[in-house]
């Protein structure tokens, strides 16, 4: 037996909360970086509790046309520094937030579930979104909040994680997991993560229920992406007719500061984007 499978087999049989933690508990906390502070120290923040936990809300504008920022897993919402100025001279109100184990949020473990309710809760505050602008998790999350209600006049997909059996296909190949240890990796996740979410392998993707996502849609993604291949982008653009935008260089992460990313953003916001104005109609549940 390889080695590598060895040890993960023997943690999922005997240690599997510290493997499947991996999916509900962040690493660690990425810190705000120097370019990131003005943004942050501008803008109004306000605590909104989920779960038990305490997200951390940040608000710029004056409200109007508010446009929602959403951060990928082992991330925050400081990473929007320079989206965040563009958006501001664009007359938009761009609104993001810390989730539970993130940034300044309270807690070390966060869940699917806890994005959608942060998500639907400044939909209720804000109203209709001129646009979501999401980031790896945040994209499963985003696409998995509009069957929650959750209304938007477009969506900017960037390095998109496109379901939960993505995560855990590259998880496996990654550590060389043989097939039924990568099925008890899915069970444990479904037992002891998400219990008594029904078909959640299904329910977690973008692609759920895609055709009632009547929203024009830009797909970013680097093609140097380290953490979530760029065939992925062309997967999700392909499936809802979008236009994809590959760069080079920026991978995972620096792709949120790109000057070209932040140029592409504001391109599409302020675009006659065909049907731009038709909002989200998809079905609870």
């Amino acid at each position: 037996m390889d080695p590598a499978t060895a040890v993960v087999g023997a943690a999922l049989s005997d240690r599997g909360e510290e493997v499947f933690d991996l999916f509900r508990r962040p690493k660690g906390r990425s810190r705000t970086r120097p370019d990131e502070r003005a943004a942050i120290e501008n803008a109004r923040t306000s605590e909104l509790t989920v779960n038990g936990k305490v997200a951390v809300v940040y608000r710029w504008g004056d409200g109007e046309r508010p446009v929602l920022l959403v951060h990928g897993w082992e991330s925050r919402a400081s990473r929007y520094a320079k989206a965040v100025a563009r958006l501001l001279e664009l007359g938009y109100s761009p609104v993001s937030f810390d989730a539970p184990g993130h940034g300044e949020a309270t807690g070390d473990s966060t869940t699917l579930l806890e994005y959608r309710d942060i998500i639907t809760e400044l939909h209720r505050v804000h109203g209709d979104f001129e646009a979501v602008v999401a980031h790896s998790f945040g994209v499963t999350a985003t696409f998995f909040s509009l069957r929650y209600g959750v209304r938007t006049g477009r969506i900017v997909a960037i390095s998109t994680v496109p379901d939960f059996t993505y995560l855990v296909d590259a998880f496996s190949a990654g550590m060389g997991l043989e097939p039924h240890l990568k099925e008890e990796l899915r069970g444990r996740i479904e037992r002891d993560v998400y219990p008594g979410e029904a078909d959640m392998w299904t329910r977690f993707s973008v692609f759920h229920e895609s055709a009632r996502v009547q929203i024009p849609l830009l797909v970013i993604h680097d093609e140097e992406d380290g953490m979530v291949d760029a065939g992925q982008g062309r997967r999700v653009a392909e499936a809802f007719g979008a236009r994809l935008v590959t760069t080079r260089r920026f991978g995972h992460r620096r792709i949120l500061g790109s000057p070209q990313v932040i140029d592409e953003i504001a391109n599409f916001m302020t675009s006659d984007v065909t049907e731009a104005g038709r909002k989200t109609e998809v079905a609870t549940g």
